[in-house]
């Protein structure tokens, strides 16, 4: 078959479709043909279907479960870290004040169905948000826009050389919450891909990231063209943080982790209930 497969224009992305996209595993006939897009149009994409395979956002899933499956390999899951909050200001370093001082600041977010956005609203504080492409937060805040910038990928590592101070890390605000890791981001297969067709796909994209974790430099280097001013030791640290154990199977913890993540989305009226189905 041939497939329309969406994934992020990031290193921790293309280092898990490296060996896929260079013709370095058996793709048992099937044809994949990439689409790199941001994480928001990925998940609007797979809102209508459009995408046979993509990584989406988990709390975009919450809204597809009814025509995608996750997949139980290629999880970016944030152990202890993840999205983080920023400014140009330095913030109050008091948790009391800091929430004082974060509430009913404009924030730059990434998308509203991001999981950003999401552990952001489970966090608590009331903000007011405005959408920004997640590569041009720094210049958004920087200029005055915002008073705060949400970061996804790279950000994470570079905040600081570009000028901004840290108010939080939402990753270590969940861990410290609930001892699980923060989820981020999974991909998806459509429904009506037959059984066994999807069960061949996580196969194959399972050995695609297994290939690049054995052949580490290769899949960094393949990956530099997308890391934004991360040289290769830095781009070397970021996609270890995201492409892990969790990425070959999301295992017990992860799935405990992605519930515990929507349930809350539901008890506090932000998503509908979600049954997680997963291609075995």
């Amino acid at each position: 078959m041939e497939f329309l497969l969406g994934h992020s224009p990031d290193p921790d992305d293309a280092f898990m479709f490296y060996a896929l996209a260079e013709n370095k595993i058996d793709t048992r006939g099937h044809t994949f043909h990439h689409t790199l897009q941001d994480i928001e149009t990925l998940n609007q994409r797979a809102g209508r279907g459009e995408l046979h395979i993509s990584a989406v956002s988990i709390h975009a899933y919450a809204y597809l479960t009814d025509h995608y499956a996750l997949l139980p390999c290629g999880a970016s899951m944030g152990d202890g870290y993840g999205p983080m909050l920023v400014s140009t200001v330095e913030p109050p370093r008091d948790s009391v004040q800091m929430r004082d001082w974060l509430s009913k600041k404009l924030v730059a977010v990434p998308g509203l169905r991001t999981s950003a956005h999401l552990a952001l609203k489970l966090f608590g504080v009331p903000v007011e948000t405005v959408v920004v492409p997640f590569d041009q937060i720094f210049d958004y805040v920087r200029a005055g826009k915002a008073e705060v910038g949400l970061l996804i990928h790279e950000g994470q590592l570079t905040y600081a050389q570009e000028g901004f101070h840290l108010i939080l890390d939402l990753g270590q605000w969940w861990k410290t919450e609930t001892g699980l890791p923060l989820p981020l981001g999974g991909n998806v297969i459509r429904k009506d891909i037959p059984p066994d067709i999807r069960k061949e796909v996580s196969e194959i994209l399972k050995e695609s990231i297994r290939y690049g974790l054995e052949n580490r430099l290769a899949g960094i280097k393949h990956s530099m063209p997308l890391a934004r001013g991360l040289d290769l030791k830095q781009a070397d640290k970021f996609i270890g943080m995201y492409v892990n154990d969790y990425t070959l199977d999301y295992g017990e913890t992860g799935r405990e982790a992605i519930r515990q993540f929507l349930r809350r989305g539901k008890d506090q009226g932000i998503l509908p209930s979600v049954e997680l189905e997963f291609v075995e």
